[in-house]
């Protein structure tokens, strides 16, 4: 499919473009993973979240929006769904009654655990027309421009 549309002469003018090279692949791969998390009845964007708190000992809604780069109004959308799952909960941060902390359950690591397979038939989908070598090479590139700033 991809060779086809790329001899279109529109499409020649964007293939020159890697930020646009880049949305679309993130436009697949996102169509990609939520195919084949709907199974669990998951979304990507829900399975960031439960990814970022199974490294996590607890996280404030605050800390999920700023690491995972999501509007603070959808984490809290989000973590709604999975506390109605049961992949996650809401409990008082011992440190500061004022605030609540986010974790994963037993349920959410189950589901994790469930997923990483899928997840790693994603992956191995999108990355087939790549070497070994070459996946290295491109994951180590998309880890520097991925989190801008990191690098300090």
């Amino acid at each position: 499919m991809m060779s086809v549309m790329s001899d279109a002469p529109w499409m020649r003018g964007l293939h020159t473009d890697t930020g646009y090279l880049l949305y679309r692949l993130g436009l697949r791969s996102g169509s990609l993973f939520n195919a084949g998390l709907e199974q669990h009845g998951i979304r990507l964007r829900h399975y960031a979240v439960l990814r970022y708190l199974a490294t996590a000992d607890g996280a404030r809604q605050r800390e999920l929006a700023d690491r995972l780069g999501y509007d603070p109004s959808a984490i809290v959308s989000l973590l709604d769904d999975l506390e109605r799952l049961g992949l996650a909960e809401r409990k008082p941060d011992p440190n500061d009654r004022r605030n609540r902390t986010v974790v994963l359950t037993d349920a959410g690591r189950a589901l994790l655990r469930a997923s990483e397979q899928d997840g790693r038939r994603v992956t191995d989908s999108l990355l087939a027309p790549l070497s070994p070598a070459e996946r290295g090479t491109l994951h180590a590139l998309l880890l520097r421009i991925a989190e801008p700033g990191g690098e300090d």
